[in-house]
């Protein structure tokens, strides 16, 4: 059975963060901001003013780990989580809804992405805006790439999918996920409305070149980086509602899945995306002529005979249409948090490989 935390927010659950040590933090609608022990157990809620404002994302400093980056409205709190009771800090260079927050892997830059489309690159040690991104519609997702802390990649709601490097203020190379895929990709079915892929989430693989892009079609699109460029390199069915959220697990090419259809579904894409991409890590949960289904922490085996295509590894039947997701180590063992429009948080425990 899953681990639920619960007993510290009042409204819906938005966001989860966990550095590689420490507490666990979580935003939640009216600006709700709590801290978990790794035994689940409630640190400490803080409410952000103005209350109208949602915690819509959250980032540790990889450089200081104390330091949690919130997202609030237009504005990131900076809070020391040894001493949560107010923000160290306030950083205001967005106009509009901050969606999503993603630090350098050096934590020297903060890139957040708003509802009008603008990402706001800030230098963390001058705290200035040293780059301006900008998509047509809302940016849904933004993250640097690991090792190339002036390189990142996003994605949003005008379907477009980008490649930027800091010092040029136009996106290298641009993927519109309307425009890759056939009419029949488009559809749900025949006589049904048209279901465009607006990009909600992305993440980057440990080796920097390959990324996942979660879209409302359903679909979950691997993608390679080559040089100045990417090219789709993988493409399959991953959810039968919008995908909200995708999650590289560190050190591997597993990935992670979430979404409106309350399904927690864990990919293996090692052998699926390029020959001469060699997999960072040996890959995890790799079972033979099977894949693995999930129900209230239960593992049931899927007949090979059901295997057409690519299939998850994993099932977890969530069951509520999936916020966040978020994968960290409890306890020396390996597990997902999930956040849905509940007050609490589920905690799933990963099976050995």
């Amino acid at each position: 059975m899953a681990a639920r935390w619960h007993g510290a927010h009042c409204g819906s659950v938005l966001c989860i963060a966990a550095g590689t040590d420490g507490p666990v933090a979580s935003g939640a609608e009216r600006g709700e901001l709590a801290l978990w022990g790794r035994d689940g157990v409630s640190a400490g809620l803080l409410r952000l003013n103005p209350a109208e404002h949602d915690v819509a994302a959250l980032s540790f400093s990889p450089r200081r780990p104390h330091l949690l980056y919130a997202a609030h409205g237009p504005a990131v709190a900076v809070l020391d989580v040894r001493a949560p009771r107010e923000p160290v800090e306030r950083l205001r260079f967005n106009e509009d809804e901050i969606d999503c927050l993603a630090s350098s892997h050096d934590g020297t830059l903060l890139a957040a992405a708003d509802d009008s489309g603008a990402v706001k690159v800030v230098d963390l040690d001058g705290n200035k805006v040293i780059r301006s991104l900008r998509h047509h519609n809302i940016c849904s997702s933004v993250a640097f790439r690991p090792q190339r802390p002036r390189s990142l990649v996003s994605c949003g709601l005008d379907m477009q999918v980008m490649l930027w490097n800091l010092q040029k203020a136009r996106p290298l190379w641009t993927v519109n996920l309307q425009e890759c895929g056939t009419e029949e990709d488009s559809l749900q079915s025949a006589g049904q409305l048209f279901n465009p892929p607006l990009a909600h989430s992305l993440s980057v693989a440990s080796c920097g070149n390959v990324f996942g892009c979660g879209a409302q079609d359903g679909k979950v699109r691997i993608f390679r980086i080559t040089g100045l460029k990417f090219e789709r390199e993988l493409e399959f069915k991953g959810h039968s509602l919008g995908v909200s959220q995708v999650l590289f697990m560190p050190e591997s090419y597993c990935l992670l899945t979430g979404g409106n259809d309350g399904k927690v579904l864990l990919w293996d894409v090692s052998s699926d995306i390029g020959k001469q991409q060699k997999s960072p890590a040996k890959s995890v949960h790799k079972r033979k002529g099977q894949a693995a289904a999930r129900k209230d922490g239960k593992l049931n085996k899927v007949a090979s005979s059901e295997r057409a295509g690519i299939l998850p590894k994993l099932t977890i039947e969530h069951g509520d249409k999936v916020n966040w997701i978020m994968c960290t180590e409890i306890k020396g063992s390996t597990r997902v948090l999930v956040a849905d429009q509940s007050s609490s948080i589920s905690v799933y425990p990963l099976p050995e490989s």
